[in-house]
């Protein structure tokens, strides 16, 4: 293996875009290894995680990219890291080319759009808390899309932003609507009279999916990012979006998506929600509150079908399968050779890896969210931190997903698995073609492995979707993928094949 080191100095990139290009190089014959990060102290910290930092890499600045390739010759490194640095110059090219004036300055920013009512913070979290009390100070809601921002820096900065009637959506906030203006990772969803509130990114893009599905619409989909709900922040921002909601014209029922809040928040989002003259429907994954003050939902489908049935002024009726007869029809061809085995999933999205979990451990008992864990049924998240060190999210690299998956087959910890299950989320910022990726895996498990094990997938878009809802369906189906539009019932599937005795429990009216 050789490799070789750039440092391009004084030439800032966004990370996304690194991670892209570099998840498309690493896609070439010969090519071991592509990482491209900024050289702040973080990236510098990851790299020596990885074992991928080199001498010179270290002496890289903050304001300074590192380009690291492993190949097998030292030509084909150092021609993939001129390439590298060509690709980055070109896009940056582009881009200056679609605007011809790219302040670096929030006050020249400002001059140039002095309407201006949102920012949006791409930035490593050191430097996230700063830029977002500036945009406050300047009067601007933020869309804070950075992670690894101080617990005490969020509660303090979402206090001045309540203080100045702002919107502070994050840190990590992945997903938002606002007007039906989509930030971050979003579906191609119709306007409408829902309004979301939401301390989960692939949560909201579930609901708002399905409510489209169900012939509804969003008209705002506020993200507060994940520790909002937390005993330190105290719901700050989404009291504050609730209320925004309560008085939008446009907005006639209100879906609150989280994990369980503090205690103490709990109590006061519930005087919160009696104060509101439009109803709310809240998805807090994992429990149920002793409470009136609102229509709880035990998963994401079920909110969104609340929301539309109460928006039609039609009874909401349970149902853990909307097809009672596909399911069967499927449990003929597939349940024999399943049966008593494991699950696997490999999940790109935390809510709907979440979900799964909370639905499949009454089911099936112990279930692991550790890979290393042999024998026992197993649903991980690889958008976890500690399976994207170094390397993009696979909802952008779908490709990660299929490395764990030919990994766990060459190690043999696939031979007594029943049911593999999957997320596939579409939408603005996920991969162009997340299907084919999979379909490609699978292929591969069976070609070279001999594995033909069941696979179910989870896959959450529409029909506006770049990706094409119908396209991608088509080439799962192909695949030999058994799809589902609805994640809750993608993972009952899973546990109807492997667990026969739960037949007539999940296939029966839900009280």
């Amino acid at each position: 293996m050789f490799e070789t080191t750039t440092i391009v100095t004084a030439s800032y990139f966004d990370s996304v875009v690194l991670m892209r290009v570099a998840s498309q190089l690493k896609k070439r014959d010969g090519i071991t290894e592509v990482a491209m990060f900024m050289g702040t102290e973080g990236n510098h910290e990851l790299l020596d995680q990885v074992g991928l930092a080199t001498a010179e890499s270290k002496h890289a600045g903050p304001q300074d990219l590192i380009i690291i390739v492993r190949a097998d010759t030292q030509a084909l490194a150092e021609q993939t890291s001129t390439e590298a640095a060509a690709m980055l110059s070109a896009k940056r090219e582009t881009d200056q080319s679609e605007l011809s004036y790219r302040p670096r300055m929030l006050d020249r920013a400002l001059g140039f759009l002095p309407d201006a009512s949102l920012a949006a913070i791409s930035i490593p979290g050191a430097y996230a808390a700063r830029e977002t009390q500036n945009c406050l100070a300047h009067d601007l809601n933020v869309f804070l899309f950075s992670d690894n921002v101080a617990l005490d820096d969020e509660a303090r900065l979402k206090k001045i932003a309540l203080d100045k009637g702002l919107l502070l959506m994050g840190p990590d906030c992945g997903t938002a609507y606002l007007n039906g203006v989509g930030l971050g990772f979003t579906n191609v969803v119709r306007r409408g009279r829902i309004g979301c509130v939401a301390a989960a990114g692939t949560g909201l893009q579930a609901v708002v999916c399905r409510a489209d599905h169900r012939g509804e619409g969003i008209s705002h989909g506020i993200g507060v990012g994940g520790r909002d709900l937390s005993g330190e922040v105290g719901g700050l921002m989404t009291s504050y979006a609730l209320s925004l909601l309560d008085q939008d014209p446009a907005t006639e029922v209100i879906i609150l998506i989280s994990k369980p809040p503090h205690p103490e928040v709990a109590r006061s989002l519930e005087q919160t929600c009696r104060q509101l003259a439009t109803p709310v429907i809240t998805c807090f994954q994992g429990t149920t509150l002793d409470s009136d003050a609102f229509i709880q939902s035990a998963t994401l489908d079920e909110a969104a079908d609340r929301a539309v049935c109460l928006l039609g002024n039609t009874p909401f009726v349970p149902r853990n399968f909307t097809d009672i007869a596909r399911i069967k029809q499927l449990l003929d061809h597939q349940q024999s050779t399943a049966a008593g085995r494991r699950i696997i999933g490999l999940f790109t999205g935390g809510t709907l890896a979440k979900e799964a979990y909370l639905l499949l451990r009454p089911l099936l008992g112990t279930v692991s969210a550790d890979l290393d864990q042999a024998g026992s049924h197993c649903l991980v998240d690889l958008g976890d931190d500690r399976y994207t060190v170094g390397k993009p999210h696979p909802m952008i690299a779908p490709e990660n997903r299929t490395e764990v998956l030919l990994e766990l087959a060459t190690a043999g910890r696939l031979d007594d698995c029943g049911a593999l299950l999957f997320d596939l989320v579409l939408g603005h910022g996920s991969h162009a073609d997340p299907a084919s990726e999979l379909a490609a895996g699978l292929a591969e498990l069976r070609s070279r492995h001999g594995l033909t094990i069941p696979a179910i997938v989870s896959l959450i878009g529409t029909e506006g979707d770049p990706q094409s809802l119908v396209e991608q369906q088509r080439v799962l189906n192909e695949a030999g993928a058994t799809v589902f539009l609805i994640n809750s019932e993608a993972a009952r599937y899973a546990a109807l094949l492997v667990v026969p005795d739960c037949r007539q429990a999940l296939m029966e009216v839900r009280p």
